[in-house]
């Protein structure tokens, strides 16, 4: 049974990375993401948190219309063109299945949300700049931009000299290249010039707060995958935005209603909550109460698993009396 998972999940994986969606919505991102630094700096009050916000934001829709047109693309199309009766034909369960192609989707998530996550740190590292007299922090754009270059170039030679799978071969080169500039640049400052390492980087809470909201996005991917199961792509984009808008207004609309309406409760008890993700209020108020701590991290995440369990759950339900044939 494990060989069996492995090769759904592996192969939901391969086949993710190559939907074309895939690869515009990771460069549209990171383009988004770099357009931040531009665009946080028409603020009157305090620039870097906008870009902060902005670039949790960027990576949190970013997620959303990767989980929902990648679960479509690998789930409700095989199952409206029928190719899921050569797999569940076979000693494969509906239960095996639905979880290999979450697992897999969860992988291509993961390498997704990485490569941006290091987008939005040199754009973090970067920072807004206040006049036009600041000068550009060379060694972020010479890195940042110098990777993306030559992994590209590099993907294009193995697809034309050895026939390798463009996007593919893209994110393999990308994934160390920019990592290593990552690393390269916490070790310099804008001016070349050797500093300690990451001490004029972004901090751990920054890096917490991405954690999390990658957690909202594990939730999304699972529910993608259960709207999947029975609606088409554009229908699971709605059911995906609806549940993610209406867990971020969760505390607003039921929250504070709950002791004296029983609707209220149950909705609020049923609709997931983002509230606890999304911490960055508390990482720009400057108190100290606000920080993140890794118990605060190890209870999200508990709860963010527990959400995830349930609604594949509810997936797997739903799939069970789906007719494919």
């Amino acid at each position: 049974m494990i060989q069996r998972f492995y090769a759904l999940a592996a192969n939901t994986f391969v086949e993710t990375i190559r939907q074309p969606i895939y690869g515009v919505i990771l460069l549209t991102t990171a383009g988004l993401l770099i357009l931040n630094v531009s665009l946080a700096g028409f603020t009157l009050d305090d620039d870097d948190k906008l870009l902060l916000d902005l670039g949790l934001s960027t990576l949190l829709l970013s997620g959303l219309f990767l989980s929902a047109f990648s679960a479509a693309g690998v789930l409700s199309r095989e199952i409206e063109n029928k190719t899921v009766l050569t797999v569940i034909s076979k000693p494969i369960g509906r239960p095996l299945f639905i979880l290999g192609k979450f697992a897999g989707l969860v992988s291509a998530l993961v390498v997704a949300y990485y490569l941006s996550f290091l987008v939005f740190v040199l754009a973090e590292r970067h920072g807004v700049l206040q006049t036009s007299a600041q000068p550009w922090d060379a060694p972020v754009l010479a890195f940042g931009f110098g990777s993306l270059l030559l992994a590209f170039v590099a993907a294009g030679f193995c697809n034309y000299f050895y026939g390798t799978d463009f996007p593919t071969s893209a994110i393999a080169f990308i994934a160390p290249m920019l990592t290593v500039s990552v690393l390269l640049v916490a070790k310099l400052d804008k001016h070349w010039a050797v500093i300690p390492f990451g001490s004029k980087f972004v901090g751990g809470q920054i890096v917490f707060a991405a954690y999390l909201v990658f957690l909202v996005v594990l939730v999304t991917s699972a529910v993608a995958v259960a709207a999947s199961t029975r609606f088409g792509q554009l229908m699971t984009l709605v059911i995906c935005t609806g549940v993610l808008g209406l867990g971020i207004i969760s505390d607003y609309a039921f929250g504070q209603y709950e002791q004296g309406s029983a609707l209220a409760a149950l909705a609020y008890r049923a609709v997931p909550n983002v509230g606890p993700f999304w911490i960055i209020d508390g990482l720009t108020s400057g108190s100290e109460k606000t920080a993140v701590t890794w118990t605060y991290v190890l209870y999200t995440t508990g709860y963010a698993l527990l959400l995830t369990t349930g609604i594949l759950g509810i997936a797997v339900a739903a799939f069970q009396k789906r007719e494919v044939g």
